[in-house]
């Protein structure tokens, strides 16, 4: 089991530290939205008002912290809203059925594993301090 948290922690933290980095050193080539649509008008938003870059900063201090033991659950508390959010821009702009991409499918699964892991040791917490 520790092997498989320790799996998943990885690969979560790889993902979100290198489409991070991606950000900022153009690395992978991101499709853009079609011009003037809805989402290519928040993403324009949020990347000339500086916020995606500090999001993408925060994505790579989260797959930094998720890739390190001892602060994984920390990785999980700042990676969390910035994955809620993720799935939210999916689903109002480009529909429920954007969820199931094999990306958003990953993401999903590796962050539900963690946030299990995450309840099942602070229950061990609870318990061990009784």
């Amino acid at each position: 089991m520790k092997i498989l948290n320790r799996i998943s922690a990885a690969l979560l933290g790889l993902v979100f530290i290198v489409f991070g980095a991606n950000f900022f050193l153009k690395f992978i080539p991101i499709p853009m939205p079609p011009e003037g649509s809805p989402a290519a008008m928040f993403m324009g938003g949020m990347y000339l008002s500086g916020m995606l870059a500090f999001v993408k900063v925060l994505e790579i201090l989260g797959g930094v912290l998720m890739a390190i033991p001892a602060t994984r659950n920390l990785g999980l508390i700042v990676l969390g809203p910035i994955i809620v959010n993720i799935f939210a821009f999916h689903v109002f702009f480009f529909g429920p059925a954007s969820l199931l991409d094999p990306m958003m499918i990953g993401i999903a699964f590796l962050t539900a594993w963690q946030a299990l892991a995450a309840g099942r040791s602070l229950l061990s917490f609870v318990k061990s301090s009784n």
